[in-house]
Formats: structure tokens, sequence, C-alpha cells
């Protein structure tokens, strides 16, 4: 061993025995009560795994096996050769095999239902880097997105400049272009690294009859036999995630060729003509600044420009349609002119994908709840974030759950207290992607009535949560990093995500100059709908002149967490784990 290692073994395990001095009296105690002699056996522990961790089906295999898992700590002297002692049982406590969500469940929910039945991980604008007006289009966020688990991919298309070939980018902005080709590639190579269940593609289609046929072509040739090509134009009912396991979809609007109509208008209106000659996606940087960036001003919207809904019966907009293209659109996208009332009208025949903005359903929620929650329980509604998010920030994605969007659409590639709302919530079911939505969601009640997220409910269940201490700062951060001259003084801040009757955030006190601190306190959660109910755990650093350093974050769904004394490990801001940083937590249900 170099002296290097051994300098490092040996501050890990000088750090180690300080965080097991400092175990809280509750653990020591129960540590005494399952032990005799100041030894606990795989016997010992199997009781404790039942009685305390409310692992009702645990096997003296599972406490055997917990005792192999510590094999490799032997060096930190926690066994003696009948069982663990207290700084073993207190290592497999705050160790990696005791995590908040039980990693035996798996893929544990019904996947056999209409896909329309989920919650789906899913990308707004998945190829770009950075911000909205002016960051690089890329394959490289679509390949980090897939690895995270989404589920649904989102390609702008356009043409290119020479109007021969077709380009991935944010139209009527400074977004430099990527090949569509390649982000198809590295879609195909990474689709299912994290889950088999199906990769959904939304175009958002911007070209010609001629371009649409070479993306036909494309997709055809990269994706081969796993590109779902539905039988029928319409599907009656979604088919189900399970039916399409390892396959792509295609999702868009059915084409309705409007170049024609340009054309005609263009002849009309010369002067029009020159003013648009340029490149399809050029707009000036003044221009944006009076449209897109106005909040106060009409949106360049995604959805409702009006080469994209132009009404079928126009016979204005008719072109003969590439047919190789039109024929793999497997999920429609349909909006209907008008208003909410028209939008969210059910068709007993056929089944589609609306989109709105996330304002569009904050203003649809105030007067058509109802209606959103019926539509959403057959068909997929998608929200995506507004206009005005130039800085690819994201908006509160319980506005869309709590209604039944499927697809709550989000920017992938920033961070903040959204994004890791949605990674909590696709922690569950394994990671896969979809998680299946509550029955409340899924159909109308005795009396014909649906759910009401602003409704009065009464207290389902009462989350009891209580947050001993935390561990591995001082391994992850260099020690200069909270404050130059003195340890850290960490305080936790925990609180639940969900409908508005449940949603709250407390915190505990802050322990001062300390990189283990212990807090021993306990909240209490009354929860409502705790089918929707996310707990949110972050850790930060008190500072007295300047704004509190950041420490820590997770966010895990209720309805999964493991009762018992559970290790949590915290992740950085951008989502990513730390190697050590982890709180001691305690959950109860009651």
């Amino acid at each position: 061993m170099s002296k290097q290692t051994y300098r490092v073994c040996f501050c890990f395990q000088r750090r180690f025995k300080m965080a097991a001095a400092e175990a809280p009296e509750e653990v020591k105690a129960l540590f005494g009560q399952y032990s005799e002699n100041g030894i606990m056996t795989v016997d010992h522990l199997h009781r404790f795994l039942i009685d305390i961790q409310k692992q009702e089906k645990a096997t003296l295999q599972d406490a055997q096996a917990i005792f192999d898992s510590l094999h490799e700590f032997r060096h930190l002297n926690i066994f003696h050769r009948k069982g663990l002692n207290l700084e073993g049982f207190f290592k497999y406590l705050f160790g990696n095999i005791n995590p908040p969500l039980d990693p035996k469940l798996g893929v544990h929910h019904d996947m056999n239902a209409p896909m329309s039945h989920y919650f789906i991980y899913t990308g707004h604008n998945s190829y770009l880097t950075g911000n909205q007006l002016s960051s690089d289009c890329s394959d490289v966020p679509i390949v980090l997105a897939l690895q995270k688990g989404v589920r649904v991919i989102e390609l702008d298309i356009w043409p290119n400049s020479n109007k021969d070939d077709v380009h991935v980018l944010h139209g009527r902005t400074l977004t430099t272009p990527v090949e569509l080709i390649k982000c198809l590639r590295s879609i195909k190579e990474h689709a299912f690294t994290a889950s088999d269940y199906p990769v959904v593609i939304t175009l958002e289609d911007h070209l010609t009859s001629e371009l649409q046929a070479k993306v036909a072509e494309m997709v055809t040739q990269t994706f081969g036999d796993i590109l779902f090509v539905p039988s029928s134009e319409c599907f009656k009912d979604f088919p189900s995630p399970n039916s399409l396991k390892k396959r792509i979809i295609i999702s868009t609007k059915p084409p309705k060729e409007y170049l024609e109509a340009r054309e005609i208008k263009e002849k009309e209106d010369p002067q029009k003509s020159n003013a648009d000659d340029g490149k399809d996606w050029g707009r000036e940087v003044s221009e944006l600044k009076g449209g897109i960036l106005d909040d106060e001003k009409d949106e360049v919207d995604e959805d409702d420009n009006d080469k994209e809904d132009l009404d079928e019966g126009d016979t204005k907009s008719q072109q003969i349609v590439a047919p190789e293209y039109k024929r793999l659109i497997a999920i429609q996208a349909k909006k209907a002119k008008g208003g909410s009332d028209e939008w969210l009208k059910v068709d007993p025949d056929a089944v589609r994908r609306l989109s709105l903005r996330e304002q569009q359903l904050e203003k649809a929620m105030q007067t058509h709840g109802k209606q959103i929650l019926r539509f959403t329980q057959r068909n997929i509604l998608r929200v995506y974030p507004k206009g005005t998010r130039i800085d690819s920030s994201n908006y509160n994605p319980m506005i869309g759950w709590m209604h039944g969007a499927q697809m709550v659409a989000f920017n992938m590639q920033g961070y903040g207290k959204s994004l890791w709302e949605m990674e909590g919530m696709f922690r569950a079911n394994g990671g896969c992607g979809y998680v299946k939505k509550p029955d409340f969601l899924l159909r109308p009640g005795p009396d014909g009535e649906v759910f009401d997220p602003r409704a009065t409910l009464p207290v389902k269940t009462t989350l009891k949560v209580k947050v001993y201490m935390g561990e591995g700062w001082y391994f992850d951060f260099r020690h200069t990093h909270f404050d130059s001259f003195s340890p850290p003084d960490f305080y936790a801040r925990v609180g639940i995500a969900g409908v508005p009757a449940d949603t709250v955030m407390k915190r505990t006190k802050a322990i001062e100059d300390n990189w283990i601190p212990v807090w021993n306190e306990e909240f209490e959660f009354p929860l409502t709908v705790p089918e929707l109910a996310l707990l949110r755990i972050e850790v930060h650093e008190y500072d007295m002149s300047e704004k509190d350093d950041f420490g820590g974050q997770t966010c895990l769904p209720v309805w999964e967490l493991r009762r018992g004394i559970r290790a949590v490990p915290l992740h950085n801001q951008r989502g990513e784990k730390y190697n050590n940083v982890k709180l001691l937590m305690h959950f109860e249900f009651i």
C-alpha cells in the first residue's frame, strides 16, 4: 500500500469513527435492543429488518447479504467473529445498501394499460446545449437525456440553407443547427440504455413534402425494425408501454401542406416574398426581443403556428403530402381551431396528443379543469415551457401532473427546484420513465365526478420524517468550499411538493462548525393526496453575510418511500449524485 493510499484509508477510518461516535442516541438504543453483549448477529439483524425497517418479507438470507456487503470494510474493525459491533451496524444504516427506495422493486407498475395512463419522462427542445436563443444544437444533450431515462425527445426540423437537407434547431433564433441524421443515430444508439420502454420522438415539422419524404427515409433506414409503424391512421386507444418495449414512436401533426398556400400569398404580395427571403430559421435579435422575449405579446408558439394549423378544409392548403412520412406518425398531434372548449373535445373513436404552453394550461385550469381531467383520461396532453424562458428554466410540473398531463415537457439542460421534482417523480417505478397515474386521474368517480386538485380533501395519511444527521461533505468538497476559516454551519430543509393543500417546506436549525451535523429533528406532513406527493430534501450552509451555500438535494416519490431508518444520498444542483454525501433519516406513515 502506498503512503498516499494509506493516508486516504487512515483519514476515511478516522472520519468514519467520528461519524459513528455521533450516532444518534435512538440508533444506539436500537443497537442495544437488537444485540447481545455489544454484538449484532444475523438473527438480530433479521429481527431488526422486520420490526424497525418494516421489511415484513425480509429473510435470514437478506440479513446475511447485508453482512456480506460490509466485508469490504473489514479494515474499519466493524466485525466481531460473531457479528457486527455498533460501528458495523451504523455502517449498514448509513451505507448504499440501505437506500430510501427499494432497488428490488424495479418496474412494478402495470405496464399493459394504454400509454395515456402514464406520466412519461419528457424533454423539451432536447437538442439545445444551453439557452433557447443562441446556444449550440447538438446530439449530446439528447444522449444525456436518454441516459437519465427520458422517454420523449423533441426535435424541431427545418430545411437547411440550401433547402436540400434537414437540420435540427430552434426556429427563429440564433441557435446553430445540427444535422437530423446525427440526432437520429444517437437516439438509436442510446434509446434503451436506461430503460426498455418506448421512446417517443416528437417532431416540430417545418418542411416541404420533398424533405418530409427525405425524413421518412432517414427515420426508416436508421431505426429499421425498432420503428413502430401503426397499422391504421388513428388509434381508438393508445397501445401499452409493454407492447412497445424497445420501439421508437414518431409523434407530430399529420402533414398539412401549407407551402402552396404560402406561395400563392407570396405571388399576390411579392414585397412580402422578398421580405421573407433568407434562412428559414433566421430572425433578428431585435425582433426576438420584441416578440418571443416579451411576455405581454403573443409568443411564437410551436403549436399555434399558422403554417401548421391550417384547417383541413382550406383548399388552398391542400397539396400532395409525402405518404411515406404520414404513415410513420403513430401519435397524432392535433389542436382544433378555437379555444379550450374545442381543444379539449373528446372523440370516442380516436385519441390524439394536444400541446399547450404552460400559461395556456394555467388559464384553462381556472375555467376548464374538469374538461382537462376528462381529456387526459384517454388522450395525451403535452405541456411545454413558455417562450420567454430563454434561460431554459422550467415551470412547476405539478400543474400538469395534477390535471393528468402525461407529457410535462422540461428543459433538461438546466437545473433548479422544478427539475429536481421532475427527477423525483421519475425515480419511481424503477426509473423506467413511465409512472402509472393514480386511479382517480384515470376514471370518473361513482357519480361521474372528476378529481379536483384544489378541493378541500380529508387527510389520507401523515408522513413523519426525522432528520438525524448528515455526513460526506468532508470528502466531496474542498475544505474551504463553505468557509475559508471554519467548518460549515449546515441546516436541512424538508418538505412536500404536491397538490396545493399538501405543499410545504420546513427547516432544521443550523448546526455550527461541524462537518457531521446532527439535527435530530422531526417533522410531520399531513397528506391529502399522497399519490402525487414528492418529498423534497435540501441541505444548505448558513452564511450570515452572503447567500447561503448549496450543500445537496434530492426528491423522492412519497408512495415508494421505505419505512424505517434510511441513508438518503444527496445530489448536486445538476442532479448528479455525490460520492459520499448522505443524510440519515427515519420515515414513518401514521
